[in-house]
């Protein structure tokens, strides 16, 4: 099992990626939403905003009103961020759990995805 610092490590890291690549995402520049990742194992939740295609604000702690919610477990959470997991088979066998709207999780997929 994955520490509660190794997963910050990981969010910060990704929230880092999406901020680089933030230009590049046409469609992307009114789109703000509230999210929370719970890592399910270690019993902690991380708060963050999406605003203007940066993830930013990230913190420990849950935002109940969060518009997006994802559950995963810190293995899991340190797979995919490492690429030994895809997302899609992550997403397919319930490693990992995204609560959001359709049109949301198109958007999503949109800002978060970075090399």
């Amino acid at each position: 099992m994955a520490t509660v610092d190794e997963c910050r490590n990981v969010l910060e890291k990704l929230a880092g990626k999406v901020a680089k690549k933030s230009g590049d995402f046409e469609g992307l520049e009114d789109f703000e939403r509230t999210l929370a990742c719970e890592i399910t194992d270690l019993d902690t939740t991380f708060s963050a905003k999406l605003s203007n295609g940066k993830l930013t604000d990230l913190i420990e702690g849950d935002n109940t009103d969060a518009e997006v919610r994802v559950s995963v477990a810190s293995d899991d959470l340190l797979k995919l961020a490492s690429k030994e997991l895809k997302p899609a088979k992550a997403f397919l066998t319930g490693k990992i759990k995204v609560k959001a709207s359709v049109k949301d999780l198109a958007k999503l997929r949109k800002a978060l995805k970075v090399d």
